[in-house]
């Protein structure tokens, strides 16, 4: 891969707000990949401290950055912008707080181009902040292969499979008429079950060479954090879009679907404040109906756990017991 002309531009969003700290190792890390054929986009969120300066900075160091000053609107604002910015055949997404290894562009760019595919997804890990490795979320492949859409989705239904775009790099012409949406959480979940449909399926390498750094009051983790509530009411209103999108496209995968339904409702219903657990709420209200509702999907769907199967029984007989209980166990 040495003739620059004849290579895909690989347009590279960084979303950013607040974070010098980080900024300089994450853009570095763009910049010294052995893929050379890039632009990096420097969407800046608003920021209030000096990461703004820092952009313009860093954009006099390398002409494949440009920067992008807006008004604070949110991670999924900011990808908006460097989509609709991107020059790129093909659009890759890091976060600022994190950063990449330098052959993680050209491994996947020669995955996507030797099979002809429009979405290949990298591995990833997630490092504390002591440089220590944290368990893996999702378990890389022991080598290179080709999911197809429904299996790819069968996984994020079971919850194993990553719905990251940061780990991923998308053809651009996917994006065409969709964008993150803006004011929730698991937006690329979203996104990315939405834009299934639409591909033969996703490459997946086994390499690790997308790194999360996860740090106590990082923004990516803080925003996380202080819209703790938002999290689980967004997970819910997920697990009926997907079910949709189920219904219509991959009806083999309905039972999944519903498995998937019902432990999103048992998360929110494991943590919302028990104040908020009335009927003055309602949503509160509408997913206790859910679950009384679908008492027998929770007795028969083959794919809960019967620790979960448990738990969803009681939390739809007597919720706020149930919930006292809870706090005398570690985890579900």
């Amino acid at each position: 891969m040495t003739d620059m002309e004849n290579l895909p531009l690989i347009s590279v969003v960084v979303p950013i707000y607040n974070i010098e700290d980080c900024l300089e190792k994450c853009v570095h890390s763009i910049i010294g990949q052995t893929y050379k054929h890039l632009e990096i986009l420097l969407v800046d969120d608003g920021s209030t401290d000096h990461t703004g300066a820092m952009c313009d900075r860093l954009a006099e160091t390398d002409d494949r950055i440009r920067v992008f000053h807006k008004p604070n609107g949110g991670s999924s604002s900011a990808r908006n912008l460097g989509i609709r910015e991107a020059k790129g055949d093909y659009i890759g997404f890091v976060d600022s707080d994190d950063f990449i290894e330098p052959d993680m562009y050209r491994q996947m760019v020669e995955y996507l181009l030797e099979h002809d595919l429009q979405m290949v997804q990298i591995s990833r890990d997630e490092i504390n902040e002591d440089g220590t490795k944290r368990p893996d979320v999702c378990r890389p492949p022991s080598d290179k292969i080709f999911v197809d859409s429904k299996t790819f989705l069968e996984e994020l239904l079971m919850h194993r499979g990553d719905c990251s775009f940061c780990t991923k790099l998308t053809a651009k012409e996917l994006f065409a008429g969709w964008q993150f949406p803006e004011g929730v959480l698991n937006e690329d979940f979203y996104l990315l079950v939405h834009l299934l449909p639409a591909i033969k399926g996703v490459g997946i390498l086994p390499m690790q060479g997308y790194h999360v750094f996860y740090r106590l009051g990082s923004n990516t983790r803080k925003k996380a954090a202080d819209d703790f509530s938002r999290v689980f009411t967004d997970i819910v209103n997920n697990g009926d879009m997907v079910q949709e999108i189920v219904d219509r496209d991959y009806p083999q995968l309905h039972a999944r679907a519903i498995r998937f339904n019902l432990v999103q409702r048992l998360d929110y219903m494991l943590h919302i404040p028990v104040s908020r657990m009335v009927d003055t709420d309602t949503f509160y209200v509408a997913v206790k109906k859910y679950l009384r509702t679908h008492w027998k999907d929770t007795l028969t769907n083959p794919y809960l756990t019967g620790r979960n199967r448990v738990y969803l029984l009681l939390l739809t007989v007597a919720p706020k017991a149930v919930r006292s209980l809870h706090k005398k166990v570690k985890r579900l």
